[in-house]
């Protein structure tokens, strides 16, 4: 396994159940994960729960009770949507640095073997892996779960040239308390996105249009007056939720496309590696944690290695793609301005009153999928 993210550590644990000998290889010397929160949705949580991980998932998450579309100019509440109606699993808040400590603690105790302070700097299609010291290693199977700069999609796919959204995004944790709501704070090409986190946290996600951007990534750090700044005219409980921010992160946002290729002769790819998706539905890391147990069942099941892989890239393909795009509409419905603005808060607002259940319906596609069942 090549990565120690979300998506890295569910497979490593989840081939380790299936009895398979796993060694994950990690480049940072430690398995952290630097503050952000995160929402796992109940298709991801479906798979969590499978490996034996939803008593410690209820004991460091939050369960959410809805989401909450705001118009963030005036501070009102437009519509809220009941989590509660959603199927299958809840609906959870959690910090990242938490769910990878639950996957890597399960991993270990799998028996899975972890060489940190490992970077692959080259691989081919085979499986053979060549980290930057020590001997190549050949697997019976790589896994690249090493996220939007993969070693090991370059060898499959060869170089994609991922462009700029014209967005840029902010995320921070502070101090604070609300009820267990994601809130959407929607202003003209902005957003922010605010949800609690345990031991009375609160996590933000912002996200402006922006001309230019050089650089891709999550860690740049930037000035909180900044991301205060481009929220200036907004209402004031946001300002206020804004000016607790004592330390901010700053990235640009790019779309890459789904990988053409997913597999080699030993080698396939999970999570970012193979399906880069942008944080408007909350999808990133669900997508990878589905990934991760349709690999391992796949290879459970079949003795041939190459048909395990065909059998994976045929479920996942066309399910991440359609998940992709709504992240993408999901993108440009934040951010209406004029007329259109008006017209698609009014329709929420009516949809919220009229028909609260019709708007999660919409999204059982998404929510309501159990990879686990098939």
């Amino acid at each position: 396994m090549v990565g120690g993210g979300i998506g890295g550590l569910t497979a490593a644990l989840a081939f380790a159940r299936m009895a398979a000998r796993v060694t994950l290889l990690e480049q940072a010397p430690a398995l952290t994960e630097v503050g952000a929160g995160i929402q796992i949705t109940p298709n991801g949580a479906a798979v969590l729960d499978r490996l034996g991980l939803g008593p410690a998932l209820d004991a460091r998450s939050i369960r959410a009770g809805a989401v909450i579309p705001m118009d963030a100019l005036s501070g009102h509440e437009i519509a809220r949507f009941a989590f509660d109606r959603l199927p299958g699993q809840p609906y959870r808040f959690l910090h990242r640095a938490d769910l990878i400590d639950i996957l890597a603690s399960a991993a270990e105790a799998a028996g899975v073997t972890f060489r940190l302070g490992t970077h692959v700097s080259a691989a081919q299609a085979d499986g053979t892996i060549h980290p930057d010291r020590g001997a190549a290693l050949r697997p019976d199977l790589a896994i690249g779960a090493d996220g939007l700069r993969s070693t090991l999609r370059m060898v499959l796919n060869g170089a994609d040239a991922p462009f700029f959204t014209g967005q840029v995004a902010w995320r921070a944790v502070i101090a604070g308390t609300d009820e267990p709501v994601a809130r959407i704070w929607m202003a003209p090409g902005r957003h922010v996105v605010t949800y609690p986190l345990q031991g009375g946290r609160l996590n933000i996600v912002a996200v402006r249009a922006e001309a230019a951007w050089s650089v891709e990534g999550w860690h740049h750090p930037d000035s909180p007056e900044a991301l205060r700044t481009a929220f200036a005219d907004c209402a004031p409980d946001l300002r206020a939720l804004l000016a607790r921010v004592e330390a901010t992160h700053r990235w640009g946002l790019f779309r890459h496309p789904v990988a053409r290729q997913w597999y080699g002769p030993g080698l396939a790819l999970l999570g970012d590696a193979a399906h880069p998706t942008l944080p408007f539905l909350a999808q990133g890391a669900n997508l990878a944690i589905e990934d991760a147990w349709v690999l391992a069942a796949s290879c459970d099941r079949s003795p041939v290695i190459s048909d395990a892989l065909a059998a994976y890239q045929s479920a996942r393909r066309a399910r991440v793609s359609r998940a992709v795009e709504a992240a993408n509409a999901n993108a440009r419905n934040y951010h209406l301005d004029g007329l259109r603005r008006t017209l698609s808060h009014a329709a929420l607002g009516l949809v919220g009153r009229a028909a609260p259940n019709a708007f999660l319906r919409r999204l059982d596609w998404l929510y309501g999928h159990d990879v686990t069942l098939r």
